[in-house]
């Protein structure tokens, strides 16, 4: 046997007295989807002070029913109050205050900006309402108030807090919330045409949506501008909600076509003309993934990638003149990755030592590290050493010389706190307690004197907390999730284990896997392995699960064995080349690396190889596809969720940055795309998709039925008319899905052990 156990946790079920506690016991599809009692509570909105002693968070009114005040709390003395009472909050003319989805406080403090009424864009709800309330007055200003509902965006306090800027259906806007005197910064918004804000290639795949940044002094603000012009149109139909079809054009570039072009400029807050930043190279083959200010007022800070994102050219810009220099230039063979999941996070660039050095973090020796540049590129320090990859950085304390990230050295499946020295002097410290092992996740305060900390682990839920820093001793406990957990805990669930299991070149490959709460090693069960593969995700991670795993814990209880591999090329802490080794071969290495997995799992004495499926969902559908097609012989059941059959018709940004041009890369497209390899289907196929999934059209999914009839495979397919990439629109859809998915698999790869 060539797996390597990791670890083993027992999970015993409490004995069943009466069918009360045997229904307690058991996960059903109604428990999961019909009722809300495995859905967790949560934190509401939070903000820290600038100082980092206190903080402000949303709770439920006590004195107005239904609505919410936000009250702060203050860390040194263990006093709150209620700042902001929901009475506050009653737009004149109503009888009900505001709904806060999220809120800001000015600098200064005086005033509250409250977000709320919002609407989707795409993944996220980045449309709605915004509302100043002036402390000091009373007065609850509605900005924007001439514009349609729902349709101002990303707004946010000049640094004096007297000023608010925002986007309006793709132009940029300052207002005064005291006076409503609104100054108009662009006026070009057009169908192509969009200001301080992205198009869907932009938002999804650089994680770009906020495209606006006010200066320190608050005299400028520097913002995105793209043209869409060119690029190709993708229609979805919506047959359902009148007597005629009804076209959604969606301006969406497909592998090496067309992209946005995108520049940069600064404008000052009174208006005036824009300054552009002479940023060199075609625009449309060229994406600005990260801006802001350089740590002061006259100058901004742009990272410029190439299209196929291996080259990321780190560019001064004069607020003044726009012209630019470029001063520091990181490379790979494969590809780069944008840190940060926007421009403002703590992994992008920070300055410090009043702006004459920024953090970088590269994997230029191997391993993702942070780095010290100085300001004009010359110099650079390595702070995070050792052979081991950061995840993310959490918070930078210049004041006190730490940097504080997040890594897991030892097991790839779990993360930690770490800091370690800005100097660079001295070894890291770990701050996440020994005896927690697990996943854990922090909001860091200014300071770093406090931190929010969330940690869960297989099988746990989560539990969110207020620590104090370095010493992580807890504060309060903010959520427990002591009634999910409670729930969880009475289910009946067998034991599960991490491993490590070889590929074929011999590197380890981490994996958990899940059995039945009555296993008999002395006989055999089906293995159903939960896939994704690609370079977007982790799924073999000690951490909650939250539905998928609950539905697990069902399949469980019905006899089967739930596993889960990650293969090379996923976002695992195991090192750069682990990591790249996939670059220009998407789904060839993967399908490699869970083929032999599945083959030496199936070796164990307790599996039944002639009973082996597979499920996936966007990448993991792709992924399912390709090993149902390629390895007939090693699976017998998939069911795929939204996948990509052709990796032609994906986004630009996503798939040439792992597969390259397709004129360069024709062979691998061909290879990697498991459209190709259709007419190898043997086992029993269940496709599901929604029709008005923006993201991973279903333009795919039809292309593959015609390969499959064309091939004369017979299959199994579901469209959900009208619904998203995540298929959750509509009344009872996930209940609906999750028993497609389980009738499915009970008819073709039957549970329990082998008769």
């Amino acid at each position: 046997m060539r797996i390597r156990l990791l670890s083993c946790i027992l999970l015993l079920a409490p004995l069943a007295a009466s069918a009360q506690v045997d229904e307690a016991a058991h996960v059903t599809i109604d428990r999961l989807w019909a009722s809300a009692e495995f859905f967790p509570d949560r934190a509401g909105p939070m903000q820290w002070d600038e100082t980092g002693t206190s903080y402000t968070r949303v709770h439920a009114s006590e004195t107005v029913e239904g609505a919410e005040d936000i009250v702060r709390y203050d860390l040194a003395s263990g006093g709150q109050e209620i700042v902001v009472s929901a009475a506050l909050l009653v737009p004149e003319g109503e009888d009900s205050a505001l709904r806060i989805e999220e809120y800001t406080w000015s600098p200064d403090g005086r005033r509250i900006l409250i977000y709320t009424n919002s609407a989707r864009v795409w993944r996220f709800n980045t449309r709605g309402d915004y509302w100043v309330l002036n402390l000091d007055t009373g007065l609850l200003h509605k900005l924007a108030a001439a514009a349609r509902p729902s349709t101002t965006m990303f707004a946010k306090f000049a640094p004096a807090g007297n000023r608010v800027a925002y986007v309006v259906e793709g132009n940029l806007f300052v207002e005064n919330p005291d006076t409503g005197e609104i100054i108009q910064l662009t006026d070009d918004a057009s169908e192509t045409v969009v200001n301080g804000t992205f198009d869907w290639v932009y938002e999804e795949e650089l994680s770009l949506r906020d495209g606006f940044v006010w200066s320190p002094d608050g005299s400028r603000i520097a913002y995105w501008q793209l043209d869409m012009e060119g690029v190709g149109e993708f229609y979805l139909i919506n047959n359902t909600d009148s007597i005629y079809s009804r076209v959604i054009p969606i301006q969406y570039p497909k592998v090496g076509t067309t992209n946005s072009a995108a520049r940069v400029g600064v404008v000052s807050a009174d208006g005036g003309e824009t300054t552009w930043m002479d940023v060199p190279g075609d625009p449309r083959n060229h994406y600005i993934a990260r801006m802001d200010w350089a740590a002061r007022s006259d100058e901004i800070i742009i990272q410029q990638l190439n299209r196929l994102q291996n080259t990321n050219r780190v560019m001064l810009g004069s607020a003044e003149t726009g012209a630019t220099r470029t001063i520091y230039t990181d490379r790979d063979d494969a590809w780069l990755d944008v840190a940060g999941r926007d421009m403002r996070s703590p992994e992008s660039v920070n300055w410090f030592n009043n702006g004459a050095e920024f953090t970088w973090i590269t994997e230029s020796d191997g391993w993702r590290h942070v780095y010290i540049i100085s300001r004009d590129g010359q110099k650079s320090r390595l702070v995070t050493k050792g052979d081991f990859d950061i995840a993310s950085v959490d918070q930078i304390d210049d004041i006190g010389g730490w940097i504080y990230y997040i890594a897991s050295p030892d097991n790839p499946t779990q993360r930690y706190l770490y800091r370690a020295r800005l100097d660079g002097k001295g070894k890291a410290e770990r701050l996440s307690p020994a005896g927690q092992s697990g996943w854990h996740d922090y909001n860091i305060a200014p300071g770093a004197r406090y931190a929010v900390h969330s940690y869960s682990s297989f099988g746990v839920p989560t539990v969110t907390q207020m620590i104090e820093l370095p010493s992580h001793r807890v504060v309060e406990t903010m959520v427990d999730n002591e009634r999910l957990k409670q729930t969880v805990e009475e289910l009946d669930r067998g034991r599960y284990e991490f491993f490590r299991v070889p590929a074929d070149d011999g590197t380890e490959l981490d994996g958990y896997m899940m059995f039945p709460p009555d296993f008999d090693a002395d006989t055999q069960y089906p293995l159903f392995f939960f896939v994704y593969g690609e370079p977007a995700g982790q799924r073999a991670t000690d951490n909650w699960g939250g539905h998928n795993y609950l539905w697990h814990v069902m399949l469980t209880q019905k006899g089967y064995i739930v596993a889960c591999v990650d293969n090379r090329g996923t976002p695992s802490l195991r090192g750069r080349d682990g990591r790249k080794s996939i670059s220009g071969q998407i789904g060839l290495l993967a399908s490699e690396d869970q083929r032999a997995a599945a083959v030496e799992l199936s070796g164990r004495p307790y599996i039944d190889a002639d009973r082996i499926g597979v499920w996936g969902w966007s990448g993991g559908g792709s992924m399912t596809l390709n090993l149902l097609f390629r390895s007939p012989d090693v699976y017998r059941t998939g069911i795929s969720v939204a996948p990509v059959p052709d990796q032609h018709l994906y986004d630009t940004i996503y798939q040439e940055r792992y597969m390259g041009l397709p004129d360069e890369n024709a062979e691998g497209f061909r290879l990697g795309s498991p459209i190709t390899f259709a007419d190898q289907l043997e086992g029993n196929l269940l496709v599901i998709h929604g029709t008005g999934d923006d993201n991973v059209h279903y333009q795919g999914t039809e292309k593959l039925i015609n390969a499959l009839i064309a091939a004369n495979k017979q299959f199994t397919m579901m469209a959900y008319p009208n619904r998203a990439h995540g298929i959750f629109e509509g009344r009872n859809t996930r209940r609906h899905l999750y028993t497609l998915m389980t009738d499915f698999l009970l008819e073709h790869l039957p549970p329990g052990p082998k008769q």
